[in-house]
């Protein structure tokens, strides 16, 4: 699994978002099967702006069918409704100690 950490110079959403279209292009291209992005979750510890993007950007890129799923790491320990993705695409995502917690800043991107 690849991790691509979009946050680690804090661009704005914009900046962050064309990260994301970039980073899911090349792992298209490469082939891969799962990323994990690193976002973080706001200062607050609420939710930051780019987590809210990212994450409404993902379901639109799922709904076009860019993406085969997407799994916010706060799935992991609250109901959000990614059961079904968390147990079809186990095999994938238990190859990170992080899906083993929660984690409000990572998503997983099934490709």
């Amino acid at each position: 699994m690849r991790e691509y950490n979009i946050k680690m110079d804090m661009p704005s959403v914009e900046i962050a978002v064309k990260r994301l279209d970039a980073i899911i292009q090349e792992a298209r291209y490469q082939r891969l099967k799962i990323i994990k992005i690193i976002h973080g979750y706001g200062s607050s510890g609420v939710g930051g702006k780019i987590k809210t993007f990212i994450q409404q950007s993902l379901r639109e890129k799922y709904n076009k069918k860019v993406i085969k799923a997407y799994i916010p790491g706060e799935a992991f320990c609250e109901l959000l409704g990614f059961d079904y993705e968390i147990t079809k695409y186990k095999g994938l995502i238990n190859r990170d100690n992080e899906s083993l917690i929660c984690n409000n800043g990572i998503t997983y991107i099934i490709i």
